[in-house]
């Protein structure tokens, strides 16, 4: 849970960054208010938000309630894929876990998905598959998590191509990190991971609607997928398995 909570830690540091096109290494902390450097007790992942009642001590400034909560969202994923995963996956599913929830906090904020973050996420995972398929012997699930980070590539990308209004080539490569991340268990879970992502989003949309929000109110498509992605591999076999009965 520590690790979860620092690597959170970090991650605010990269979701305010790198849309802004900053460092994420230098300069260290600052105050986001007033930019003053951060002592080591304003860097405690949560407590030091709670300590400080959601002020600055520097400047007195609000700090945003969206750090604590990164931090321990991150703490919470890391503890599932602990629970969920063997212990040769596990790097592989806390490298996609972190990078797309960070991804997921900047399409909020910003409508953007940064290849800044995306493409490190999505080399650490590889990265990690790879230490997993030479550790084990085994290059069938690396060869499988490949293929379905193809098929995220291409249904998508055919979605972008016949509506690119709809569906920007951020979210093409999004879905080829999460076709990755889903591929490694079969094609299936790719299928499953990407059409839950549209059902997710068309309930929300609904949701909303059905709350007096107006049409033209935009939902970022990134943080239907990456947590649909992350459901489906953590917890989706019972439907795989279902689906494939039934097919």
């Amino acid at each position: 849970m520590m690790i979860g909570l620092c690597v959170g830690s970090f991650l605010n540091v990269v979701i305010w960054r790198v849309p802004r096109g900053q460092s994420v290494v230098r300069p260290g902390s600052r105050c986001v208010q007033c930019e003053r450097m951060l002592t080591w007790r304003a860097n405690i992942p949560v407590l030091s938000w709670v300590a400080l009642r959601g002020r600055a001590r520097c400047c007195g400034g609000p700090i945003p309630l969206r750090y604590p909560l990164v931090e321990l969202a991150c703490a919470a994923l890391f503890g599932i894929v602990a629970w969920r995963c063997t212990p040769w996956t596990v790097p592989a599913y806390a490298a996609a876990a972190a990078g797309l929830l960070a991804l997921a906090v900047i399409d909020i904020e910003h409508h953007r998905l940064l290849d800044r973050v995306l493409l490190p996420t999505a080399g650490l995972t590889i990265l990690a598959l790879g230490a997993e398929a030479a550790a084990l012997g085994a290059l069938a699930p690396l060869a499988s998590a490949l293929l379905g980070a193809g098929i995220g590539l291409a249904a998508i990308g055919a979605i972008h191509v016949a509506k690119p209004d709809g569906m920007g080539f951020g979210d093409v490569k999004l879905a080829a990190l999460c076709g990755l991340v889903l591929g490694r268990q079969g094609a299936g879970y790719v299928g499953v991971g990407l059409f839950g992502a549209f059902v997710a989003g068309a309930v929300l949309g609904v949701g909303l609607l059905a709350a007096g929000a107006g049409r033209r109110t935009q939902l970022p498509f990134g943080p239907f997928l990456g947590a649909s992605a992350l459901g489906v591999a953590l917890f989706g076999g019972p439907i795989v398995e279902a689906l494939a009965r039934l097919v």
